[in-house]
């Protein structure tokens, strides 16, 4: 059978509601029906997992989507099968969709005689048969050197733009941007640049691993909205912790924008009960009902910018127009409207 002229999508089972969302923009953007391939992905009595492809896939442009988190070795594993099982099935081109790349944090040795796991995932995709890789906010950029094929690293930092100059507009002028730390100055400078707002770190000096022993505000938050910015919440111990040291320095509001959701352990409690207003966070990782329940979580989508990547990398056209927040309006649009 010749191969179709459309890409193809398939899923594992670790954010199946986003895979039907990107679906859902690729048709509409198409003006035909993009489905997800019809597949089973299931677990045998002893947690094997197996994969069945329904349909013909020989030759054809695939895209599997499946983020690495929690359980992070079970959705791993689904989709280096998943990948196994297309290039036995002589897929034409394999490229792996992960909005949340899982591992991301052993991005180096941070000590004697521990790995690098990060490169170690990386080796496994490639030998998986996976020939490009397209993701949302790497914890480390460096990462992206790991592979020895082409890696599309998106960035949140448009979306949560076109997003507070919604939410925060007529205000903007006391808006602030907050680095949680010294390491993430880059990516909330990246944020404050694109809506025009001055920028202040939190310096954390940790006593002993998994506690905070001391924060200091760098810059005047006094009467200002802060918007902490990062990639991962996890804990939110930490997040919980800056955002009371900004309203102890004479912050107005406190909110916070984290592109990966994690939110493990005592994490939804502690917000819940935090000082912070909002937390805003994407949909890279499947919400549980505990996270959608809670009424300080607020979340954007990123499917409109999946699907737009994968279109455009299917197209060979360019990924990286995605980076601008212009461009990533009207593919918002209905959204962020004023």
């Amino acid at each position: 059978m010749s191969k179709t002229n459309e890409p193809k999508l398939i899923s594992g089972n670790a954010n199946r509601p986003l895979a039907d969302a990107v679906a859902g923009r690729m048709s509409m953007h198409r003006g035909v029906k993009v489905g997800l391939v019809d597949a089973r992905v299931e677990r045998f009595n002893d947690g094997e997992i197996f994969v069945e492809v329904y349909e013909n896939v020989r030759g054809e442009d695939m895209y599997i989507l499946q983020p690495t988190s929690n359980p992070a070795n079970d959705n791993l594993m689904e989709l280096l099968i998943i990948a196994d099982a297309l290039r036995r099935s002589s897929a034409g081109r394999i490229t792996a969709v992960i909005p949340y790349f899982g591992y991301a944090r052993q991005d180096r040795r941070s000590k004697a005689r521990t790995p690098i796991t990060a490169k170690l995932v990386a080796n496994m995709m490639v030998e998986a048969g996976i020939e490009r890789v397209l993701t949302l906010d790497l914890h480390a950029t460096q990462i992206q050197g790991f592979f020895d094929i082409p890696v599309d690293n998106l960035y949140a930092s448009p979306v949560f733009a076109l997003d507070v100059m919604h939410h925060f507009r007529g205000n903007m002028d006391d808006v602030m941007v907050v680095s949680p730390d010294v390491g993430g100055v880059a990516r909330a400078r990246d944020l404050a640049q694109r809506i025009g707002a001055p920028l202040s770190i939190v310096d954390k000096r940790r006593g002993k691993p998994g506690e905070v022993a001391e924060m200091t505000v760098i810059g005047d938050v006094k009467d200002r909205v802060c918007l902490i910015v990062d990639d991962i919440v996890d804990t939110a111990g930490t997040l919980c912790k800056a955002a009371e040291v900004l309203m102890e320095n004479g912050a107005k509001e406190v909110h916070s924008y984290i592109t990966h959701g994690v939110l493990s352990g005592p994490a939804v409690d502690r917000i819940s009960n935090s000082v912070m207003k909002n937390l805003v966070i994407s949909d890279t990782i499947q919400a549980t009902d505990a996270v959608k329940a809670c009424p300080n979580i607020r979340i954007v989508p990123t499917a409109p910018m999946f699907a737009q990547a994968v279109l455009n990398t299917w197209n060979g056209t360019s990924v990286s127009s995605l980076f601008d927040h212009k461009t990533l309006g009207p593919i918002y649009e209905g959204m962020y409207r004023s």
